[in-house]
């Protein structure tokens, strides 16, 4: 997919002078809130049959809510020098930020449904730094996102001489987008089960505090089910979980991923813009890409799907910020890598650049097969002849049941295990419940870490472990032969490891 977009904002100069985050935070901010406490506004008004105190209590809420988004917004200041970004905030308790900007990594726009409303964004500026979330970087809460997309451009920018008038004019590239045609991979992610799990605990506890008699109407309803035919009972509680599944899942992947779109920005940067009720648009400087992840679920990889992520300086740990492709089919997900870890100096876009998430992986020796043979099989094993000993005989009947299973599982767990050494990429795939595959860039390499457990020393294998000051910090090559791991390691890095590697048998 290489449709044209329209240009990105021209560079524009520093905003050197202080200014005040958009007054409409006034509105928006309050209103977000209250968007969340909705919930609780009508169980205290409706279902607390207009007792005062609760009336008092949400007007409470609400004053205070709208007080204290006017103190952020009379207490907030920020700026942008040439050197970097300031931002002031506080009343009693004074806090001032300051981030270099040759040190900024990604810049995250984000607008829930109440800035949306308003034509507002709130930016999140990211340095790469290993802190707690929240302190890394600085957030903008929030500008109209005319300033927001304006100021995107800026922050990614270092200087204007890197921003010249012909890259300017140049549109972004559509490298992929939403089609309707990967919702059919919405139920494969479980999303459904979960967030009905988290809808029901939310409705009983509110119910609980509200004094609604809930569990009555489940009783009978339960008792009126067990009182059926056993195949009945069972074909209507997979049909109720199948239903919940697939429409939950359906529904939560049409809101984290409507609008989804990957482009490749005329300012060098890959930026990805999805979200139905809260939109979310991630850039992250090509330059500081150090790879891709693609994981793979079970049943996701079942029904030949995947998704795809970034290992990238400047994006935390946590959350989403490093999605760079849905669950959608494994073809998009190599492609879509493809894509994105074209070297930026390659500008023949007509060009089809093979996927490193293709290349063919070098098998693991057999004794890492035994290891999750083992590992599978005897635990079920030992558990089965406990309860021979002490439980009705029935138990480890049922224990040694799930022995083909676990062993099937391990069996897999050893097929996912591979690595690979391109020019430009170590690969590195493992797991079986979430198979992971990554594409890390050699010279984002900073380090090895060689490990070996008892049981790995007398199976004469090691864990090869690259760090990185990107994505997860280490990447792992779990169970390879030790002098296979070693040489690996000093091929994909020459003379990192080197000085400290002796000579030896081969495996």
């Amino acid at each position: 997919m290489t449709t044209d977009l329209p240009a990105a904002p021209e560079y524009a100069e520093p905003v050197v002078d202080w200014h005040r985050l958009d007054v409409r935070m006034l509105i928006v901010r309050p209103l977000n809130e209250l968007i969340g406490l909705v919930p609780l506004f009508v169980g205290l008004l409706v279902l607390g049959r207009g007792e005062t105190w609760r009336i008092l209590v949400s007007v409470g809420v609400i004053a205070a809510i709208v007080l204290l988004g006017l103190l952020r917004w009379i207490t907030t200041r920020y700026r942008i020098t040439t050197e970097q970004v300031e931002l002031h905030t506080g009343l009693l308790v004074r806090k001032r930020l300051a981030v270099p900007r040759d040190r900024i990594r990604t810049v995250d726009l984000t607008a829930k449904l109440g800035h949306r409303l308003f034509g507002l964004s709130a930016i999140r500026v990211g340095t790469g730094q290993r802190d707690q979330p929240g302190e890394d970087g600085l957030t903008l809460d929030a500008v109209s996102s005319a300033e927001a997309e304006r100021l995107r451009v800026l922050l990614l920018t270092i200087a204007k001489t890197e921003a010249p008038a012909a890259a300017e004019e140049r549109p972004g590239v559509v490298l992929s987008e939403w089609d309707n045609r990967w919702l059919r991979y919405a139920p494969l992610t479980l999303s459904g089960l979960v967030a009905a799990g988290a809808l029901f605990g939310f409705v009983m506890n509110f119910a609980r505090e509200l004094d609604i008699e809930v569990f009555e109407p489940m009783s009978e309803a339960a008792r009126w089910v067990v009182e059926q035919p056993l195949g009945l009972t069972v074909a209507v509680f997979a049909g109720v979980v199948l239903l919940v599944a697939t429409l939950g899942s359906v529904l939560v992947y049409v809101v984290q991923f409507w609008g989804y779109r990957l482009t490749r920005e005329p300012d060098d940067t890959v930026r990805v813009r999805r979200g139905l009720l809260t939109t979310r648009s991630v850039s992250v400087a090509e330059q500081r890409l150090r790879g891709v992840e693609l994981v793979e679920p079970l049943l996701l990889r079942a029904g030949r799907g995947a998704h795809a992520k970034t290992v990238t300086t400047g994006l935390g740990r946590k959350g989403e910020s490093n999605l760079l492709l849905p669950p959608a089919p494994v073809a998009e997900a190599h492609r879509v890598s493809a894509e994105v870890l074209r070297p930026t100096s390659d500008d023949s876009p007509t060009q089809a650049p093979g996927s490193p998430t293709r290349t063919p992986l070098h098998r693991h020796p057999p004794a890492a097969l035994r290891r999750r043979m083992v590992r599978a099989v005897v635990p079920l094993l030992v558990l089965a002849a406990i309860l021979a000993w002490f439980a009705p005989s029935w138990t480890w009947q049922v224990v040694l049941a799930l022995v083909p299973f676990s062993a099937a599982l391990g069996w897999d767990r050893y097929r996912s295990l591979g690595h690979a050494l391109t020019d430009r990429h170590l690969l590195a795939r493992a797991g079986s419940a979430i198979r992971e595959t990554v594409a890390l860039q050699r010279t984002g390499i900073i380090g090895w870490r060689i490990s070996r457990s008892f049981f790995q020393r007398r199976a004469g294998l090691v864990t090869i472990t690259a760090t990185t000051a990107a994505g997860d910090g280490a990447y792992h090559v779990i169970d390879v032969g030790e002098s296979t791991g070693l040489t690996l390691a000093d091929e994909a890095v020459p003379d990192l490891l080197r000085p400290f590697l002796e000579p030896g048998p081969p495996d």
